[in-house]
């Protein structure tokens, strides 16, 4: 039987204390120098008694995006049961997501829990609602663009790529070529309703979506992770099925829509993958929906009011 590869985990701060790492994992795990280019690192206060105790710090360190800067760490190798200890000692402020080290080695690090926040440019793909049908002010990706750009003219951009009527399907293969010259640091996949919908008339077995909305978030997860950038799935809005009828030869169903939902959430469960949920700002808000699937100017302004508790 073979012995089960270690986890890398990527730290710069106080998991590289001996200290620490006695207590959390009995010992002092082995380690190997590291850096992650793109990145810098802010203070972050610590209010948990427990892991203030442990580092003797009530100040430690988070990442956020900068290009042209790097952090100085070192990858520590861990079992199964000392990546959960560490994943325990890490308070709510922080998420374990994977990086790309310079090196070209894949590993986890601890990263903002708030994944808009440490972003500086941000790519958008989806569908018309993230494309912001129905609203002229851009929708809620304009609004997020507004933002992020007012915040820091300069060293922040927002690239909306989304195109009504895409898929999830067409969204995985569309867009590696459109990255590269972007230098994205955050991709905001908004996995919106179009994956759920059923053609009425069925002209192969396999038209149906659902079933492989798994393997596009898979490319995309490897299309992201090619150039470290942080991969966030935005979940489908609440729809109003007593207004779809025949939309453009596709049925919507609230039932589609809810496994939809729930395939996503699972998926970024698993895979330690940010998921952003806007079915609750327009559910059961038919007066916020223009034609039953896109919302108007107003619900767009709500989905942005749930994407900003993500930024801030």
């Amino acid at each position: 039987m073979t012995e089960p590869r270690p986890h890398t985990l990527f730290s710069f701060g106080t998991l590289l204390d001996q200290r620490v790492q006695t207590s959390l994992f009995g010992r002092t795990v082995p380690t190997t120098a590291a850096s992650l280019a793109g990145h810098a690192t802010r203070p972050l206060t610590i209010t948990d008694a427990s892991v203030i105790a442990t580092s003797g710090q009530d100040v430690h360190l988070t990442l956020e995006r900068r290009i042209g800067s790097t952090v100085e760490g070192a990858v520590l190798h861990l079992t199964d049961r000392e990546l959960a200890a560490a994943d325990d000692y890490e308070v709510d402020d922080y998420a374990r997501r994977r990086v790309l080290l310079t090196s070209g080695e894949s590993a986890w690090a601890y990263l903002d829990a708030k994944p808009l926040r440490p972003a500086a440019r941000i790519v958008i793909v989806g569908d018309s609602i993230a494309y912001g049908r129905c609203d002229p002010q851009g929708g809620w990706a304009g609004h997020l663009a507004a933002a992020h750009i007012a915040s820091d003219e300069s060293a922040h951009r927002v690239f909306n790529l989304a195109i009504p009527g895409s898929t999830l399907a067409d969204v995985s293969e569309q867009t590696p070529p459109l990255l590269a010259p972007r230098h994205p640091d955050t991709l905001v996949v908004a996995a919106g309703i179009n994956d759920s919908a059923v053609p009425l008339a069925v002209s192969a077995p396999d038209s149906d979506a659902l079933p492989h909305i798994t393997g596009h978030l898979d490319t995309l997860a490897a299309t992201a992770h090619r150039h470290n950038a942080r991969l966030v799935v935005a979940g489908p809005v609440w729809l109003d099925e007593t207004r779809t009828g025949d939309y453009e030869g596709l049925r919507f169903t609230v039932a589609r829509a809810r496994t939809l939902r729930a395939t996503l959430m699972t998926w970024c469960q698993d895979h330690h993958i940010d998921y952003l949920d806007l079915w609750e700002p327009l559910r059961d808000r038919p007066d916020l929906l223009v034609d039953g699937l896109h919302p108007d100017a107003e619900g767009h302004k709500e989905l942005y009011r749930q994407l900003s508790t993500h930024s801030c």
